[in-house]
């Protein structure tokens, strides 16, 4: 193993090996036999790959973020910011869903997912329609407010992104086409799901106006420079809103919520690994097309999401969708890179 790879993934490595632990103990402790402690093993590994495929464009979007954060900040959400991606997401988030949705305190619900996991499990289920309405209307803004930006440089898709930009002009384009997606897909729920999926999708517009706003407030103060505490709180909406597909699809996998927490937590340790690596190797720089392959692949997952209000898409796809756009934006890249290399050569 080089030093390189051992430089930035030996926590990843180390949660690793104890998640796994973790997940033979509570196969252990659920079944009591050899079988169900490797099958608890196995689910766990492959939660961890799931959250890893969905989620390498977040951490390409975290570190065009992270490269212009204090060090400070930079720290505290690589540390701070991954026990709350772990615990807050993958724990309390699911808990709070079942107490918002069943009408119980945090403490029933977490006897619910001990004792009775399929009944928790349905109740993450009938949330779906929020959740997917909140997070696509939160990821599909900062996908449109990336490319519609007068300031943007670089184009990958020149046609369709320099278009974007000489819209960038037009003040609340990019709310204004949110809207419209989502009168879109309101108008094809039934009219008794048609307010959740609004007031949902409402929501996750005002958190990221709400995100923005504070942001800017908070980054533009005498004691807080550029990149401080604004940037950590959109970063960790920005993972939450992540989350959300990673979270609900492992209910797919299994019912058990300390499972998912164990194999999910060990995929945003690795995310935030690779975090790290882009940034410190600078690899956004290397790769001109890379950074835009990522919020495509946030604006496909945004529509994805509402497509789920009405059919059920597998995990799998979103994530192999996501996975083209990053590996055709590097491949786009080294292209420039040796094209560039020929034309000084030849000069």
């Amino acid at each position: 193993m080089s030093s390189s790879v051992w430089k930035y993934f030996h926590w990843s490595f180390a949660v690793t090996g104890l998640g796994i632990a973790l997940c033979f103990w509570l196969g252990w402790a659920y079944t009591g036999h050899l079988s169900g402690m490797l099958t608890f093993a196995l689910i766990g590994i492959i939660l961890s790959v799931l959250e890893i495929s969905l989620s390498f464009d977040n951490a390409i979007v975290n570190a065009n973020k992270l490269k212009d954060m204090e060090e400070v900040w930079r720290r505290r959400f690589l540390t701070w910011g991954i026990l709350i991606a772990v615990f807050g997401m993958r724990i309390v988030f699911p808990l709070a869903v079942v107490s918002i949705a069943a009408s119980i305190g945090p403490i029933e619900a977490l006897r619910l997912a001990a004792r009775e996991p399929a009944d928790y499990a349905r109740l993450i289920g009938e949330a779906h329609l929020s959740i997917s309405a909140f997070g696509g209307t939160f990821l599909m803004m900062v996908a449109l407010n990336y490319f519609i930006d007068p300031e943007k440089e670089v184009d990958w898709l020149r046609p369709l992104e320099d278009l974007l930009r000489k819209w960038a002009s037009v003040r609340g384009l990019a709310i204004g086409l949110v809207l419209l997606i989502v009168l879109l897909f309101s108008g094809l729920l039934d009219t008794a799901e048609r307010a959740t999926f609004m007031f949902a999708a409402m929501a996750g517009l005002v958190t990221f106006i709400a995100v923005e706003t504070l942001g800017h407030v908070l980054d533009s103060g005498v004691s807080l420079a550029k990149g401080g505490l604004g940037a950590f709180l959109y970063l960790e909406v920005l993972d939450a809103s992540f989350s959300f597909d990673g979270v609900i699809g492992a209910f797919a996998l299994t019912q058990n919520l300390f499972l998912i927490a164990i194999g999910l937590g060990i995929g945003a340790m690795y995310v935030r690994s690779m975090t790290i690596m882009l940034v410190e190797k600078q690899t956004l720089t290397e790769f001109r097309y890379l950074e835009h392959g990522a919020f495509y692949s946030i604006l496909v997952l945004s529509c994805v999401m509402f497509a789920q209000s009405l059919v059920h898409i597998p995990e799998v796809i979103t994530g192999l969708i996501g996975a083209t756009f990053i590996a055709l934006s590097l491949l786009s890249s080294v292209r420039y890179n040796r094209r560039r290399s020929e034309e000084t050569v030849t000069a």
